[in-house]
């Protein structure tokens, strides 16, 4: 394994990020700072209340999402408990948390309770609707924001009716858009030195995704059907069938086109006034794909993928997942990293890797997923709590 960057030399070091996220989305945000050297602290309920209580902390998903972070265990429902949260409030430069509204406010942890005791901190919210607003006080799961922010009205074929995407995306895209934004204000507060209450939904996340399909309803009025695999408006562009199996081609631009016509031996294609406009292929797809088809399916799939990279045309295999992780270029990559798991997880593992790069630095996993309540009593020395006051929190149940 390559040797880890110290967390001195990472982007975020120096910053200490509290973490009272649950579910994925509001880790995913924390983890995209927690990769890059912010110091968290992951505050947890005590035993009896916590995840582990499913048995959940050492599956996949759990180890996967809570790496190179700290963890405590804190009753915030208790005045004691509160009190100590607080406290390491005035140290910290980030919250982050993803509850309902009417739940931060009654266990007084809102942006406006953090602020009073710490004006340049930081707080992050993802909320399933809004922090306000008809549905803000509703609860959100990611499925919910995929049929209401209408993805699920665009994926799958034509008349097959919604279809969820295959990954929880409202999740990881609002974790990733608010870690965009505690960014931001982070950057901001060097200027200011003030702080800033930072939002972000699953339903804006699913409508963010809509992009170029909300630009067409907004702009032109148009209402996007399902595609299916062919791209709604680039035209070919979607999946073939090979002698053994199915590859990705995209070749809609008028070059590409060209070029495409030529790799498969239908040059007098270019030629057919029907299909010499991308207009012309987006209405004549049907006609289109079939006869592309007829040709891609007389190769494998390895002989269209590298005579289509010979004449630049994108072209690629459609992989199971454990195909990717095969796949020399994703190898090449690092995205399976390693991480020797905490002691009662037993054993080497590998998490998926940060998806970003910075020149000189390694986006190895510096601290496994912690076991929980692993550093209580380290992050309560560190702001001040004696062995006699931590003891004392211990026995009645705080931590």
């Amino acid at each position: 394994m390559v040797r880890a960057s110290p967390s001195s030399a990472l982007p975020l070091s120096g910053i200490r990020v509290l973490d009272l996220t649950l579910a994925r989305a509001g880790p995913t945000c924390v983890r995209h700072l927690a990769d890059w050297g912010a110091d968290v602290i992951r505050v947890e309920p005590p035993a009896t209340q916590s995840e582990d209580a499913a048995g959940l902390r050492h599956g996949f998903d759990f180890q996967n999402l809570h790496r190179n972070k700290r963890a405590i265990q804190l009753d915030l429902k208790s005045a004691e408990g509160h009190a100590a949260f607080m406290r390491l409030v005035k140290t910290a430069d980030v919250v982050v948390e993803n509850m309902r509204p009417s739940v931060k406010g009654r266990l007084k942890v809102a942006w406006d309770d953090v602020r009073a005791v710490n004006p340049r901190i930081v707080y992050g919210s993802i909320s399933g609707f809004g922090q306000d607003g008809p549905y803000g006080h509703r609860a959100g799961v990611d499925q919910i924001a995929q049929g209401m922010g209408g993805l699920m009205s665009i994926t799958g074929l034509p008349g097959q009716g919604p279809v969820r995407v295959g990954v929880p995306i409202n999740d990881l895209v609002a974790g990733t858009l608010l870690a965009l934004g505690i960014s931001m204000a982070l950057i901001e507060r060097n200027r200011t030195g003030a702080g800033r209450w930072v939002t972000t939904s699953l339903l804006e996340a699913a409508i963010f995704m809509l992009d170029f399909q909300a630009a067409r309803w907004l702009i032109a009025g148009e209402v996007a059907p399902q595609a299916g695999n062919d791209h709604p408006t680039g035209i070919p562009t979607g999946v073939f069938p090979t002698s053994d199996g199915h590859i990705n081609i995209a070749a809609s631009s008028g070059r590409m086109w060209q070029r495409f016509c030529a790799v498969i031996g239908r040059p007098e294609w270019t030629e057919k006034p029907e299909w010499r406009s991308p207009r012309g292929r987006s209405q004549d797809r049907s006609a289109i794909n079939a006869a592309i088809g007829e040709i891609t399916c007389q190769q494998a799939a390895d002989y269209w993928i590298r005579v289509c990279d010979e004449a630049g045309i994108p072209c690629g295999p459609i992989y199971t997942i454990d195909q990717v992780f095969a796949d020399p270029q994703v190898q090449h990559l690092g995205m399976a990293t390693p991480m020797r798991r905490a002691s009662a997880a037993g054993g080497d593992t590998k998490v998926v890797a940060s998806p970003l790069n910075f020149s000189g630095l390694q986006r190895d996993i510096r601290l496994p997923t912690p076991e929980a309540g692993n550093h209580t009593e380290d992050v309560l020395t560190a702001v001040g709590y004696t062995d006699e006051e931590i003891a004392e929190l211990r026995h009645t149940g705080v931590i």
